[in-house]
Order: C-alpha cells, then sequence, then structure tokens
C-alpha cells in the first residue's frame, strides 16, 4: 500500500473519530434548550391542538356530528370495515374484501385530513396565489402559460408524454392498479372496434369524435417557441391512431384539424383562457361542420323537405368550404351552405337567441386561489341558447335517429352548475344546424368510459336506446387516449327482469332509514376540473312502516359534491345507518344525469332501478 494511501486513511479516521467525539460532547445551555424543546412541542402539538379546537366549535356550531376529532375517524370506523351488515355474505367469505375496503379508506382518510386540514386551508390559497402571482407557477392540476391562459395538467401530459399506443406505456398504466381500484384497459382502439361491431350488427353508424385539448391548439399560449404553428400539436401516437380506425371503416372526425383551419382564417381563440374547453362560437362552427359530415349517411328529405328547410330562418353559421375531411374522402364538408341545408331532414322548428354569460373558467378554481381573487376574473362570453318555437329550452328526442355520447365539452354551455348557460351546448348546436332531433347520452369526465357505461346498462336494464338509431356520435376529450379506461363493454339488449330494488315512483318522495352496504369513492374537491359530483350508495335492509319497502335494498344516487365543496354523503362509509328522503331517480335525471358520477363496482347492483336520495332532517315519519 502507498504511504500516501495509508496516510489519507488515517486522516480520514482521525476526522470521524474527531466528529463523534464533538457529536458526544456537544453543549447547550439550559435555557436555550428548553427554548428548543418547547418550540418542538408547539410545532408538533399546535398544529392537531388547533385543529381539535375548530373541529369542537363546529360540532357545537351543527356543522360536525361528534366531538371526537378527525384524526381518531380512522379508528372510530374500523369496526365497519370488518363488520357484514345486513344481507351480506359470510365474513370468512370476504376477507380479501374487507382489505381492499381497509386500503382504500387509509387513502381516503389522508386525503381528508389534508383537504380539510385548518393550516392547510388558511396558507395554500395565499400561498398559490403568491406563486401564480409574481412566479408564474400553477399547482399538480393546472399550468400558467402566457397572458394568463390556464391548461389542465393531465391534458398537457397528454400531449408531452409518450405514445399513448406504446407497449411499454400500456404496462405502465396497468400497474395503476391497486388493491381498490383495477387498472384501467390502456388501448382505446380495442374498445372502438368493439363497439363499432356491436353498432354494425345493428345497421348504425359509429363516428368517432376525439376533441382537441386546448394546448393542442393553443401551443403559443404556453410557450412562445410555438409562435405561427400551423398544424396542431399531437401525441405521438395519434395519426397512427387516427389512420387505424380509418383503415376498418370507422368514421372518425378529426376536430383538431377544423380549429387549426379556424384559428388561422379568424386568429381568434377557440378555447376559453382559464378553462379546459372550447369557446361558444367555436361549438357553434365544430356543430355547423360536424352536420355536414353526417348529412351524406341519412336519407334525403323529400323535395317539399329540402325546400321548406331552405326556406329556414338562415340562422346558421356560414363558413367557406375547408374541401374534404382530413384522410377520410367523404363528401359533405366542402358542400355549399344551401346544399348542406337541402341534406337535412324536416325537423323541428328551433331558433337561437344571444345570452352574455361570464364565469371563471374551471382550471382557476383548481388553483385554489383566495375568494375575491382578481388574477383570473370571470370571462364574458355570448351563447346562443337554442329553443323551440313555444320558448321553451331544446330538448333530447328518444325517438331521434341520432344519438349523441359526450362528456364535459357537450355539457359546457348546456349544463347549468358549470356556470356557462343552459341550452347551448354541442348537442343543442347539431339539433339547430341538422334540423332534426336528436338524442344524447352525456357525462362530465371519463368520456372514454362513462356514457358507454350508461347505454351498456340501459340496454341491460331492457331499453333500448338504440332502437330507430342510425348514427351514434362518440365524442371524449382527446386527453381519454392517454389516461381513459377503455373497458370492454357488452352491447347486448336484454329481457327486463323482475326488480329487486326499491326506488319511488315518479312523483313519490319517501323517507326511509337503512344501511349502507356499499358506496363509490368521491374526488378529492379542487382535483377534477369539475365542481359538482353524484355518488352510489347501496341501502340494505330499509326500514320503513311501508311492508312493500321494509327490509328492503335500494340503489342510491346523491350529491356527494356541490361547487367544490364536500356534503355529508362524501363522508359515508360502509356499515354507517343514515337517513335518507328518496325520490324517482325519473324526476331529476335531467338535472343530474349529465353530472360527474361515480359508480359501484357490482354489475348487478349498477343495474338496478335508482333513487334519488338526499339528507333526511327531523324525525322519523
Amino acid at each position: 500500500m502507498k504511504p500516501e494511501t495509508t496516510k489519507a486513511r488515517r486522516m480520514q479516521q482521525t476526522r470521524e473519530e474527531a466528529a463523534r467525539r464533538e457529536i458526544g460532547e456537544t453543549q447547550i445551555r439550559p435555557g436555550l434548550a428548553a427554548v428548543l424543546v418547547l418550540f418542538f412541542v408547539a410545532v408538533i402539538g399546535g398544529v392537531p391542538g388547533l385543529q381539535t379546537v375548530v373541529e369542537t366549535r363546529r360540532t357545537f356550531d351543527g356543522e360536525r356530528e361528534t366531538y371526537v376529532p378527525q384524526a381518531f375517524d380512522f379508528f372510530r370506523e374500523m369496526p365497519s370495515l370488518h363488520t357484514p351488515v345486513p344481507g351480506e355474505r359470510h365474513p370468512v367469505a370476504g376477507i380479501v374484501e374487507a382489505n381492499r375496503r381497509l386500503l382504500r379508506h387509509i387513502h381516503t382518510f389522508e386525503d381528508q385530513l389534508e383537504d380539510e386540514s385548518v393550516f392547510g386551508q388558511a396558507i395554500r390559497p395565499t400561498a398559490q396565489y403568491v406563486m401564480a402571482r409574481w412566479l408564474g407557477v400553477g399547482n399538480e392540476m393546472a399550468y400558467i402559460g402566457r397572458d394568463r391562459w390556464l391548461f389542465f395538467r393531465p391534458a398537457v401530459d397528454h400531449l408531452t408524454g409518450p405514445g399513448f399506443l406504446d407497449p411499454r406505456q400500456w404496462a405502465r398504466r396497468l400497474d395503476e392498479g391497486n388493491e381498490w381500484r383495477p387498472a384501467p384497459q390502456p388501448d382505446p382502439r380495442a374498445a372502438i372496434r368493439q363497439f363499432h361491431a356491436a353498432l354494425a350488427e345493428r345497421d348504425i353508424r359509429l363516428v368517432v369524435m376525439p376533441v382537441p385539448v386546448k394546448a393542442s391548439i393553443h401551443p403559443e399560449r404556453m410557450s412562445g417557441r410555438f409562435a405561427g404553428g400551423e398544424a396542431p400539436l399531437q401525441n405521438p401516437s395519434y395519426r397512427k391512431f387516427v389512420e387505424a380506425l380509418r383503415a376498418e371503416g370507422i368514421l372518425v372526425f378529426d376536430v383538431s384539424e377544423l380549429l387549426i383551419a379556424r384559428k388561422r382564417m379568424t386568429g381568434d381563440p377557440q378555447f376559453l383562457a382559464a378553462d379546459t374547453h372550447w369557446r361558444p362560437e367555436t361549438v357553434e362552427y365544430v356543430a355547423a361542420r360536424l352536420a355536414e359530415y353526417l348529412a351524406p349517411y341519412l336519407p334525403r328529405p323529400s323535395p317539399a323537405a329540402a325546400r321548406q328547410a331552405r326556406d329556414g330562418d338562415g340562422d346558421s353559421v356560414e363558413s367557406p368550404a375547408l374541401g374534404r375531411h382530413p384522410g377520410d374522402g367523404r363528401p359533405g364538408v366542402g358542400e355549399s351552405g344551401r346544399e348542406a341545408e337541402a341534406r337535412r331532414a324536416p325537423g323541428p322548428s328551433l331558433r337561437r337567441q344571444p345570452v352574455e354569460v361570464a364565469a371563471r373558467g374551471d382550471i382557476a378554481h383548481l388553483l385554489k386561489l383566495p375568494e375575491g381573487q382578481t388574477l383570473f376574473p370571470p370571462e364574458p362570453v355570448t351563447i346562443r341558447q337554442v329553443l323551440a318555437d313555444d320558448g321553451q329550452w331544446w330538448q333530447p328526442s328518444a325517438d331521434a335517429d341520432i344519438l349523441v355520447l359526450g362528456d364535459s365539452f357537450s355539457n359546457i354551455y348546456s349544463l347549468e352548475p358549470l356556470g356557462w348557460g343552459e341550452s347551448a351546448g354541442f348537442v343543442e348546436q347539431l339539433s339547430y344546424e341538422m334540423r332534426r332531433p336528436i338524442d344524447r347520452l352525456v357525462r362530465n369526465d371519463d368520456g372514454a368510459h362513462a356514457t358507454r357505461a350508461l347505454l351498456a346498462r340501459e340496454l341491460a336494464r331492457g331499453r333500448d336506446r338504440l332502437d330507430g338509431k342510425r348514427i351514434v356520435v362518440w365524442q371524449f376529450s382527446a386527453r381519454e387516449l392517454s389516461i381513459g379506461d377503455w373497458a370492454l363493454m357488452d352491447m347486448e339488449l336484454r329481457d327486463v327482469e323482475p326488480a329487486e330494488f326499491f326506488a319511488p315512483d315518479p312523483g313519490e318522495e319517501v323517507r326511509v332509514r337503512g344501511w349502507v352496504r356499499d358506496i363509490a369513492p368521491a374526488p378529492r374537491p379542487g382535483t377534477v376540473p369539475y365542481r359538482d359530483h353524484v355518488v352510489s350508495v347501496h341501502l340494505v335492509d330499509l326500514e320503513h312502516d311501508d311492508e312493500r319497502i321494509r327490509g328492503q335494498q335500494a340503489l342510491v344516487y346523491m350529491r356527494s359534491m356541490e361547487d367544490n365543496v364536500w356534503t355529508p354523503a362524501a363522508r359515508h362509509r360502509r356499515g354507517d345507518r343514515i337517513e335518507v328522503r328518496l325520490r324517482s331517480w325519473d324526476d331529476v335525471a335531467d338535472r343530474y344525469e349529465a353530472f360527474h358520477r361515480s359508480e359501484l363496482d357490482d354489475w348487478d347492483v349498477q343495474l338496478a332501478p335508482p333513487a334519488w336520495g338526499e339528507p333526511a332532517n327531523g324525525a322519523m315519519d
């Protein structure tokens, strides 16, 4: 061994020995030691102590049901995780299920502690405002772009991430599953092919309509590097995806090329500045182009009907011909407005009226800024509501030959809780442009899964929503190609089976008590770009004086989030005994069907006739 190496090692050992001696002999004055101990105890105990004081005060004010601090909720609810509720199978057979519920409960409990922390609620809005105002920094759900445009992070990740058809990406997505949440089916082509084949058996055409994310059309609002871009940004797999579907005869209405062409032609923004969705003028434009695209696949009207269509009010949005649809080769898109109008079948007499609305975008809400902030003020727009001759808002028609499956891009300007008005959404504008009734199944979020699941449940219940349909338009956000669950689904029409679940008759209201056998998870406020949510609850062993109700079970939909705040229903747990007022789902479906909703895992329960539930106050009747 070289002398220099030995000497260096000896010096290192000496330094280590000296450090050990210094640590072991560290001296501190008693007064300073006391101050440090008190500070440490204050930091460790002050946060939960203040939380307990605030929660106790809320209990006195009637906002909480128990004086037990939230930190002990986990232990208070532990017995319900393994204790069988009435009607459940033997507990020995449910060990795996109990473990799944426990893990999901731990996950939910941690989220609740974080969201309802007094310190967190006091500090986060101000800290986020400082970062957004002076540093241009968003949070885990939102990016801040140029000119105070906001972008939804999952949408940007869809564009900048790996190709959604890459097998390595599929393997990563399959690892996203856990004990309480199954892994998604990552290949959109498999789901689309299956759906296309099921519809083709009934001589129904499927039109796939991916709506591009905002950063795809306006990348220049994210970075100046993209100024003057002539083509939409796309995920690396997008073109391959579109070409593969078209090669198999599946119709794809590619909205991205249309929006880039309109942006280049008008110079106007196609999307809202602080929201994930498109502007109302964009909605009308795309609806008009889709009406032209669909016209060749529908029966030609009689000459008299064609003259009637040409003599209409003429309030449709005219635009120059854009030629054939890119990569499709179908006629219709390059037709003049009069030629396309002549193809439209006679339908309802509709008119449009302009209405001024203003709202703060959903991404601005995700930033969780202080109340009253002016950094991202409400954005004004003019919507054009579609009305019938009698002045009533447009309504879908189950007898129509076109069915639209859509997500929040169809609901925006149609679903009032989204904040941007009513009766002016994509389906309403398409119905107006085509001069014909249209049926719809729309649901916020989960465009890859939710609306197909709605249709599958309707068919499984014996309700043929595809009867008389010639075209099904499947609209979904393009980000679903990367993050959606493209589960395969059976679209078989089944015979109606006797209902084993209680549901009130239309116009009836029933007050019952029951045990929560299972409840679907509710999203944390601020983690999804929707401020309202509906949760599914399986109630068993119902208590009521009426023998037809007593001892029954029910599938109950309840509002679990309202304006980004959890309702009491979001905190229900398995094994809870709750009291609710039940109404027929048919009485409220028009208002709540389009809300983002979480479903139970049990398919048999999903097929049950649902009821609408609201918390019951006061003594039981």
